[in-house]
């Protein structure tokens, strides 16, 4: 199982590392080693033909699913559908998900969870262009 890592920071950033997404296994929550304050985040990995163990909901967070590798079956409530690497997957509070891996790889994705209705700007309603030197 791969382990979180808190690789720097600083006052205004910190960086971590779940390490190599290829071969993931398990879950795997960031948000203690990046001091999120607005979300959660976790990587998932699937093996073929296993599902979450268990059904979930959230009271005041909804959840995006980003599926980076594999393919699988999604669940939220009583509606099925099929979910592939690129897939995003919205799901609001106050329902029932879950996630199967169907594909002969393992099913890799992330899940950011956020307090729903709470993105006020966003892009560039919520950002102005600076100048600074490039130390890139």
């Amino acid at each position: 199982m791969n382990e979180v890592k808190k690789l720097e920071s600083g006052a205004k950033f910190a960086h971590a590392s779940v390490g190599s997404l290829n071969g993931f296994e398990g879950k795997q929550f960031v948000k203690d080693a990046t001091g999120a304050t607005s979300c959660e985040i976790s990587f998932g990995s699937l093996p073929t033909g296993a599902a979450v163990p268990f059904f979930h909901s959230h009271n005041d967070n909804e959840e995006n699913y980003i599926i980076l590798s594999g393919a699988g079956r999604f669940q939220v409530d009583d509606n099925v559908f099929d979910v592939a690497e690129g897939s995003v997957v919205r799901v609001a509070t106050n329902c029932d998900r879950n996630l199967k891996c169907t594909s002969a790889e393992p099913m890799t994705y992330i899940c950011i969870q956020a307090k729903e209705g709470s993105l006020g700007g966003y892009t560039m309603t919520d950002a102005e262009i600076t100048e600074r030197e490039n130390l890139l």
